[in-house]
């Protein structure tokens, strides 16, 4: 993991962590409607928002050692989505955000069209810490963005993305939507400061698989 920054990110206060975006996320303004609550443009869902709706203290463009790509159809975009397979060759463009793990949980829980909840085991694990005996990965459901990963730590705070149980070369790939895509090239320009050439290359990439 490399970081793109050229600021230092503030100390994580106890019970924050960071939460690693690899998809539209990345855009600080589709990250805004999932604790803000909202639908963010080129979308066709509403989020509720988070219990605690304020921003991250911090981001970071973050490097990953995985591969990105685009598979199943999604509810809010059509077309395919982003998943993270830590387990095959990257690297992989992607945005940390300092966050509570309260926060964590109520994005995990708007990514699987979940309202959030005080109850959600997600927090509780995340504030414990993964089990190193699964080797950075912790299932929490079957769905496609419940299995936890933690990818690094930035000034002693874990980083923390969700993705599909399934890897890369498990499932079927599918075509992004135009809108989907615009989201993660504002995203990128956001994190990165990547020119226009630079985002369709690394498209290019991805949908290469």
């Amino acid at each position: 993991m490399s970081s793109t920054a050229e600021r230092p990110a503030p100390l994580p206060h106890d019970g924050e962590v960071w939460y690693v975006s690899y998809g539209s996320n990345m855009s600080a303004t589709r990250l805004t409607c999932y604790l803000e609550g909202g639908t963010p443009p080129g979308s066709t869902h509403a989020n509720p928002g988070a219990r605690d709706p304020r921003p991250p203290r911090h981001s970071v463009g973050v490097e990953l050692p995985g591969s990105v790509y685009f598979a199943g159809r999604s509810r809010q975009w059509g077309g395919g989505i982003a998943f993270y397979d830590h387990a095959t060759p990257g690297p992989s463009a992607a945005r940390a955000y300092l966050v509570t793990a309260q926060q964590f949980a109520d994005i995990a829980a708007q990514e699987m069209f979940r309202v959030p909840d005080p109850e959600d085991p997600i927090e509780e694990i995340v504030l414990g810490g993964l089990d190193p005996e699964l080797q950075g990965r912790h299932p929490v459901g079957p769905g496609h963005y419940e299995t936890l990963v933690e990818v690094g730590e930035i000034a002693g705070a874990p980083m923390l993305t969700f993705t599909a149980p399934h890897g890369r070369d498990h499932v079927e790939h599918n075509e992004p939507s135009p809108g989907y895509l615009a989201m993660l090239a504002h995203g990128l320009r956001e994190a990165h400061d990547w020119a226009s050439a630079e985002i369709e290359a690394y498209f290019s990439r991805l949908r290469r698989g």
